[in-house]
């Protein structure tokens, strides 16, 4: 039987052409019907990129491409798209009908790399999958359909370049900004960090050097690991995961600890020397903030609850719980769909998410039917939820205070703030208190 989904927080597969945007002078081109390119871009939102949005070349495929195909109207849009658009890298993807109807968009595309043109393709039909797990698929394409192509020396280890997968852009509002942070701590510690997406990385020249990483860095409770898997199966590239986003000064210090541990190249001692200066300048604003928490004690919140993505969810709890002691309501959600051969992983980190408090986690895609069980439960104290623009009404509703951290953010502009690490969890008590100051009663 089939059953309504209210409120979604995740676009289907087509979804990935936020990933190709999110690459420096990368361009998708979409072969779908009208529309689809546009809806997925007013759900995820904020920026076009390099040619993103509107600029996004698109077959506009109609009834005659579902009776005839669309096959030729696909290379007429690429060979347009090569004359008016000046750009390094482009990247087919298929929407629902393309799919349906079977059109050869490989081989169409195939005809341009024969000639030496950048671009790759993959079959990422919306029915198919969502675009967490598009992520990767893009991912996959063109590093086999281009890296493996262009990439020189391949085989030539550069001791300390890393590869990380973090923060799948737009799909997380605060892409920019975690990649940014991400790329600031490895660099401190002695590392070289392909972050591969937003302004701080090098683009597709950078996407070049991915075979010649030292070792592979996973931010993420699942989506990237299928991209390490593969890097470590073509390249014999060993990954280290990190499961969730490390936020403040426990997890950020345990996540680069580990990451020092894992890679051969990094000189221990200089690193835990940044560490250290990282982790003082950190609980310095910590203390700063004693006044205010013994002041305002009744008037902030007690418990959180978290409607995120998994590797948000876990990362946020940890440092809301054992770093500001906010507790963790009876349940927390989680709405990224996650496959089920990583929920129990997921579950196990509810259950040790400190030394003396564990939390129960839910799986759930429906927005309605999560409120509806916040709202049944009633929290007695006040409360933070931790979710998207889809969580107002259920904020005011039942007097919590709010932070939109996940799609749709709807009431928030968004540039390069972001809640990894060290001034991500500090920015984190900022937008908290913010909030919970503006409706202090």
């Amino acid at each position: 039987m089939s059953k309504l989904i209210e409120q979604p927080r995740y676009s289907c597969a087509l979804g990935v052409q936020q990933t190709v945007i999110a690459i420096q002078r990368a361009v998708p081109i979409v072969h779908a019907g009208p529309g689809c390119s546009t809806k997925i871009h007013s759900l995820l939102g904020q920026g076009e990129g390099y040619a993103g949005g509107s600029t996004i070349p698109c077959t506009n495929a109609s009834e005659s491409e579902v009776v005839f195909g669309g096959e030729k109207k696909l290379k007429g849009v690429i060979d347009g798209a090569f004359k008016v658009i000046d750009a390094d890298l482009f990247v087919v993807l298929t929407g629902c009908t393309s799919d349906i109807v079977g059109d050869d968009v490989g081989q169409v595309t195939r005809e341009f790399q024969n000639l030496g043109k950048p671009i790759v393709f993959a079959e990422t039909g919306g029915f198919k999958s969502n675009n967490y797990v598009s992520h990767d698929l893009i991912i996959k394409a063109i590093i086999e359909q281009y890296v493996d192509r262009y990439a020189p020396a391949k085989d030539q280890v550069i001791p300390g370049l890393v590869n990380v997968f973090a923060s799948i852009p737009y799909q997380d509002p605060y892409w920019i900004g975690n990649l940014q942070e991400i790329k600031r701590l490895l660099t401190g510690i002695g590392l070289t960090p392909n972050i591969l997406f937003g302004p701080e990385s090098g683009g597709v020249s950078e996407w070049l050097t991915v075979p010649q990483a030292e070792f592979n860095i996973v931010v993420s409770a699942w989506p990237g690991l299928k991209s390490a898997k593969l890097l470590k199966r073509k390249y014999g590239t060993p990954f280290y995961h990190f499961p969730y986003l490390p936020v403040g000064g426990l997890e950020t210090g345990r996540f680069l600890r580990e990451v020092a541990a894992f890679g051969d190249s990094v000189d221990r001692e200089k690193a835990e020397k940044f560490i250290a200066d990282e982790e003082r300048k950190f609980y310095t604003h910590i203390e700063r903030t004693a006044d205010f928490m013994l002041e305002f004690r009744y008037g902030i919140p007690r418990v959180f609850y978290t409607i995120l993505d998994a590797t948000y969810a876990v990362g946020f709890s940890k440092y809301l719980l054992n770093e500001l002691g906010i507790l963790p309501a009876d349940v927390q959600y989680i709405v990224d769909d996650t496959p089920e051969q990583y929920r129990e992983g997921i579950r196990e980190q509810f259950r040790r998410i400190s030394d003396r408090r564990s939390a129960k986690v839910e799986f759930s895609v429906d927005g309605g039917e999560i409120q509806e069980n916040i709202r049944k439960s009633s929290p007695k104290q006040r409360a933070l939820i931790l979710g998207s623009g889809w969580e107002r009404d259920l904020a005011v509703d039942i007097g919590a205070d709010l932070l939109p951290v996940s799609v749709p953010i709807t009431y928030r502009l968004v540039l390069n703030c972001g809640y990894a690490g060290y001034n991500g969890g500090l920015r984190l008590i900022e937008d908290i208190y913010d909030r919970v100051l503006g409706t202090y009663r």
